[in-house]
């Protein structure tokens, strides 16, 4: 296995559209094992996209049973070509993003939902969600479709979201431009 590079806002890799999963074979089981490793190694998130890995076919991986509140029932889902097929009631809650580092805001979502996905085997499964198995499973689905958290947001809290992520970035290159000279 292996842990794979997250992209960050704004590359362009994390606003393609991705393509639907056909080929359920050894190939696509290793990447989905490298995908939940990938999920586990960095800071703590319940779930985690293909996209986000640069890899734009239509996958997410989402694991509630170790948050603060778990969800009953519910460990690693893996959800293949998904779609929503019902969706009700509202709920607003604070998201942040693998892909969106040390940035959190309160975000307006369905409170219930129906989804059908394939499974890793290619089984077709169809469940109900809500709560923040609902939220985090419309959170990795707006990834398949190039969307991302801060998208439901104003521009002016994008445009300072995407500031603030340069400077960052911007930081980091000094900071290791710095250690990498000899002193």
């Amino acid at each position: 296995m292996a842990i794979l590079d997250i992209l960050k806002l704004p590359d362009p890799a994390l606003k393609r559209v991705s393509e639907p999963v056909t080929q359920f074979d050894d190939a696509l089981r290793a990447f989905i094992d490298d995908l939940e490793e990938t999920r586990q190694h960095g800071p703590a998130a319940v779930g985690i996209a293909a996209p986000q890995v640069g890899y734009a076919k239509r996958i997410v991986i989402i694991d509630c049973s170790t948050t603060r509140k778990p969800v009953p029932n519910h460990g690693r889902l893996v959800l293949i070509n998904p779609e929503i097929i019902e969706k009700d009631g509202v709920t607003v809650t604070e998201e942040g993003c693998l892909s969106v580092p040390g940035y959190y805001e309160e975000v307006e979502r369905a409170e219930h939902i129906r989804v059908r996905f394939l499974n890793r085997d290619g089984e077709h499964v169809e469940m109900e969600a809500e709560d923040l198995l609902a939220i985090c499973i419309q959170h990795e689905m707006d990834h398949l479709d190039g969307k991302l958290f801060v998208d439901y947001l104003s521009p002016l809290k994008r445009q300072m979201v995407r500031k603030r992520l340069e400077k960052a970035r911007r930081q980091a290159k000094q900071d290791a431009r710095a250690s990498a000279v000899p002193g």
